[in-house]
């Protein structure tokens, strides 16, 4: 009696890094080495431009990373008795191609070039790439298998192109990004192919941190009747195993072990984490120095910098000035001591008092304020500064999204830093990580105080301060600033929403006004469907009336 044919792949959800181009390599036979000799798999699969790293932008144009490609791809030899698909940069002559081959023993079988060129959002491929047209159908263990780059997934042509080919099974390599809810998108997605084409779909993502990109894995298999059969882990760097049978004349996948989807705070702050470590650790940083105010900003942003990197690698400093609370002394005081990290504090008065008497001949007969209010602030960024001179340790910068968004922050001292963590969080969603975070707590040992959750928002660089005093509350400013951020609708449409007019006019031109300071505004993880960054592309200079 014949056995069952059957189909082994290994999955590897790979954390690779930009222009390294033979650390990529070897990372990619080290993972085909364990897929041949520990999963016994026929293939190992890699993500989309795996020796390049994803995205390379202009490194593409280098002559020395074309170089450094072409050698790597003779080392795909030196992993035999297994196939490797794997994605690279391809040039030809002027062209340059998103392509993904197959090679076994030193041969390449197959070749696939992307033909679906994302112009949207974070990706920019048509500056980079020419797009390819012909599917590609392979055969291993006797399975027709199609082979799709990324985006060919998300537009019906290329599939169906591969079903009509003969592929009786797709594999499709990616790069794709987190964003909030975005699984539940892939997966919708793929579902959709598979109805048209009536065959299931093996989808691989890219692991890691790159930037202000964050890829989470989630990688899966959908059978021909659109259900899972496999999901990976989240934010897990690892090889997976999948199996294909032939049972009826029809590729099946055997149901393998199905990840639990996770919560949007879940989500959010994994990606945070491995946003930061990814960062810190490609720039080879010792560590990290950021202030603690006694807010929930920087309260949140000290647990993800410990979450990522350990609290031996993490260094906060507490500035307090004449307008800082006992309330926030104590709490900074008691959160650095529960997360263990290096903690000092350093007093701002006397700096603040010297540069008000500099300034005094130059101030005379002028009011105070927020020209003072940022005098402080930039007190404050000279000491981070000066300690991660010193030390080498990257400063964190620990402002929001809402902040960013209408200007409530000053340049040149908070918004000081070589990353800002919560860049892309509405100060709504800063709070409901913060909650997240303590509910991973032991009980009765919060990683945050409660009364930082608590307490009404303050930048406490007056007395009295509130941050209501310069903005609408944060349920109201918050949704105004998604829907025209994220959804780009106008002020009519925003209104519409319950909004008074007046409301949003104002938050829209703190919006436009402020554009200048978040051009020099650090990085920070992109978490929404539309950060302040690759994808937010307005004009310094605009005469547009809303």
């Amino acid at each position: 009696m014949n056995a069952t044919p059957r189909l082994t792949l290994a999955l590897a959800q790979t954390n690779l890094l930009v222009g390294d181009v033979q650390g990529n390599l070897s990372r990619a036979l080290a993972a085909a080495t364990r897929a041949r000799d520990e999963l016994h798999a026929d293939l190992v699969l890699f993500p989309e431009l795996t020796l390049s790293g994803y995205p390379p932008e202009d490194l593409l144009f280098h002559r020395g990373l074309r170089s450094q490609i072409e050698s790597a791809l003779q080392g795909l030899a030196a992993v035999p008795g297994i196939g490797l698909v794997i994605g690279f940069p391809e040039y030809e002559g002027a062209r340059i191609y998103n392509s993904a081959a197959v090679y076994r023993d030193g041969r390449r079988v197959a070749l696939t070039r992307k033909s679906c060129l994302p112009n949207y959002q974070v990706f920019d491929e048509k500056r980079y790439f020419t797009a390819g047209g012909d599917p590609t159908v392979f055969e291993c263990q006797g399975f027709r298998i199609g082979l799709l780059v990324c985006e060919d997934i998300w537009e019906p042509e290329p599939a169906r192109r591969a079903r009509a080919a003969g592929a009786e099974l797709l594999l499709v390599i990616n790069a794709s990004p987190f964003e909030v809810n975005r699984q539940q998108v892939r997966e919708r997605v793929v579902r959709e192919r598979v109805a048209e084409c009536g065959v299931p779909v093996v989808y691989l993502n890219l692991y890691g941190g790159q930037d202000e990109l964050v890829f989470d894995g989630n990688s899966f298999v959908m059978d021909a009747h659109g259900e899972l059969a496999m999901r990976a882990p989240a934010y897990t760097e690892d090889l997976y195993r999948v199996q294909f049978e032939r049972r009826d004349g029809r590729a099946m996948p055997v149901k393998g072990e199905i990840a639990p989807a996770l919560s949007v705070e879940a989500s959010v702050y994994q990606a945070l984490v491995l946003g930061v470590r990814d960062y810190v650790q490609k720039h080879a940083f010792p560590g990290v120095v950021m202030g603690l105010s006694g807010g929930v900003d920087s309260a949140l942003t000290l647990c993800i910098a410990v979450d990522a990197l350990g609290p031996a690698r993490v260094q906060v400093v507490m500035m307090p000035s004449r307008y800082t609370s006992q309330m926030s002394i104590e709490d900074a005081t008691a959160q650095a001591r529960t997360l263990g990290v290096q903690f000092s504090t350093i007093p701002i008065e006397g700096m603040f008092e010297a540069t008000l008497s500099a300034l005094a001949a130059e101030f005379a007969g002028r009011a105070p304020d927020t020209t003072e209010e940022n005098i402080q602030a930039r007190t404050r960024g000279i000491l981070l500064m000066a300690i991660s001179n010193k030390t080498g340790r990257m400063l964190l910068t620990t402002g929001n999204k809402s902040e960013m968004a209408v200007g409530y922050a000053t340049l040149y001292g908070d918004m000081n830093g070589g990353f800002a963590p919560i860049k892309d969080c509405s100060k709504q969603l800063v709070y409901r990580l913060a909650n997240y975070r303590n509910s991973l707590a032991p009980p009765g040992k919060p990683a945050i105080p409660a009364r930082v959750i608590e307490r009404e928002p303050t930048a406490e660089l007056r007395h009295g301060q509130k941050d209501t005093d310069s903005l609408p509350p944060y349920a109201v400013l918050d949704p105004i600033l998604e829907a025209f951020i994220e959804e780009d609708l106008s002020v009519d449409e925003i209104c519409a929403r319950g909004f008074e007019r007046a409301v949003v006019t104002r938050i829209l031109n703190l919006v436009q006004r402020n554009e200048y300071k978040r051009r020099q505004a650090p990085p920070g993880v992109r978490v929404s469907r539309r950060a302040f960054g690759r994808d937010w592309r307005y004009p310094i200079t605009s005469g547009y009336k809303r």
